[in-house]
């Protein structure tokens, strides 16, 4: 590994981490509705999948999964399930508009972090453009022969990258709770989250992974 092209790989990683995917919707929307603990428990939980769908490239388990296509089919259809779903949650949300001021230290209980956590990992680990990221992009920058354990550094920091991103907009969101915390405005970014949510699902389902 060379610093050159870890660094090149880096600021790669920066540019896709910040472009509004999936993952900052269900972060955003555990924020609003849960509170900073929420909102950090979903971020923690997309870290985990990235970490995992790392891991998992790099064991060559991806590759079987990526090339066996009813299972990749199976991975793929089961994360456009689970988009639609939080979705539709978002909207049944908007249309209600009860909404109650989540405290500055979020939601208390294991429940608020468990649902977080779940809904993170969840929608990360079904996405397959995550995978299909890991396998693909990798060998651009190491080569095809590179070490397992370099291969594991340039996926972890991916991981990494992504948590700090991620933890930075819940604290924006918490911070920012008394505006947000206005029945107009939260109405408006459940709708926007909820159209969000199935704009990525439908894309999903159109696009060739």
């Amino acid at each position: 590994m060379t610093w050159s092209a870890y660094g090149s790989f880096l600021a790669f990683a920066v540019v896709l981490v910040l472009i509004p995917g999936p993952d900052f919707a269900v972060v955003t929307r555990n924020t609003l509705a849960g509170g900073r603990q929420r909102g950090v428990w979903s971020a923690v939980g997309v870290a985990c999948s990235n970490t995992v769908q790392g891991v998992t490239a790099v064991a060559g388990l991806g590759a079987v999964i990526v090339h066996i296509e009813p299972l990749f089919q199976t991975v793929k259809w089961a994360g456009i399930a689970y988009l639609l779903v939080l979705g539709v949650q978002a909207f049944r949300s908007a249309r209600r508009g009860e909404y109650v001021l989540v405290p500055a230290a979020g939601s208390d209980g294991s429940r608020a972090r468990s649902r977080g956590f779940r809904q993170g990992f969840l929608s990360n680990i079904t996405n397959p453009k995550v995978l299909v990221f890991y396998l693909a992009v990798l060998p651009q920058f190491l080569g095809r022969h590179a070490p397992v354990v370099t291969l594991l550094v340039f996926a972890l920091s991916h991981a990494a990258l992504s948590l700090t991103y991620l933890s930075t907009l819940v604290t924006g969101l918490s911070r920012a709770r008394l505006l947000l915390a206005r029945r107009s405005v939260r109405r408006g970014l459940d709708l926007a989250t909820g159209t969000a949510l199935i704009g990525f699902g439908a894309r999903l389902a159109t696009e060739q992974v």
